[in-house]
């Protein structure tokens, strides 16, 4: 499907065209800020099986494209050829959202992170316990010069093994909110929230309440995309995520 067109979640007709980084659907009239694209595709153990369906959540904004690759390196090539112009990323892990800094940062020249999170995902396949691939998608991107680490700022962080302890002080990434450029992601994984306020795969105690981030979203200038990833597909995160994003601007 060209990223010019996408599915409309209100009429599910194929007539939301892209004009300019917004979609008009020529069907029913709506609007919408961005164009979303699913990413089943979780890489780490087996529990990651679980995660590939929150990619099917219904979510209103129109269905710009689905990447399913069978390696992470074709998940990052094919995200490159399909990204809308502002893209919305709902994907299984962490990893979703490479593909689409990586491409922002090429067509903008610079691009921002506000990465919220839990965990660092700034290890390497040499420190990470787990040897996951979830653990280490900001890292890659640092790594691969995609984003400056002093653009980049991590919020929400409070399980981080010691060399992203050590990473983070090494590199001038940010803990707190401060002045960003114009060019921004956010990427969200859902385990940065309180548990038990939305179904999320990996709760860590003493997250940020869902009231305050929304809040928190709000204040951030109107991003060129963001994600959402560590949600499970449940009805109260199908309610909860539209807010989110609508509190981002899209």
């Amino acid at each position: 499907m060209s990223t010019l067109r996408a599915r409309c979640p209100d009429c599910r007709t194929l007539t939301a065209v892209a004009v300019g980084d917004e979609y008009q659907c020529h069907a029913c009239g709506r609007e919408f800020a961005a164009g979303l694209v699913r990413v089943p595709r979780a890489w780490g153990d087996e529990s990651g099986q679980l995660m590939a369906d929150a990619a099917a959540m219904a979510l209103p904004w129109p269905e710009a494209a689905m990447i399913e690759e069978e390696t992470l390196d074709a998940q990052i090539e094919a995200m490159a050829r399909s990204l809308p112009a502002r893209p919305l990323i709902l994907g299984g892990c962490c990893c979703s959202h490479v593909g689409a800094v990586r491409e922002l940062a090429r067509r903008h020249g610079r691009v921002a992170v506000v990465w919220l999170d839990a965990h660092g995902d700034l290890n390497t396949p040499e420190s990470s316990p787990s040897g996951n691939a979830w653990g280490m998608p900001l890292r890659m991107l640092i790594d691969a010069g995609d984003v400056a680490p002093t653009d980049v700022t991590l919020l929400g962080a409070r399980n981080l093994d010691p060399p992203e302890e050590t990473f983070i002080a090494g590199t001038g990434i940010a803990r707190e909110l401060g002045p960003l450029p114009e060019v921004v992601y956010v990427a969200l994984d859902g385990d940065v929230i309180e548990p038990g306020q939305l179904d999320v795969f990996m709760p860590e105690p003493d997250g940020i309440p869902l009231d305050a981030l929304e809040h928190l979203l709000a204040e951030l200038p109107a991003p060129v995309g963001a994600g959402f990833t560590g949600f499970a597909r449940s009805a109260r995160n199908e309610a909860a995520l539209p807010r989110l994003g609508h509190a981002l601007g899209l």
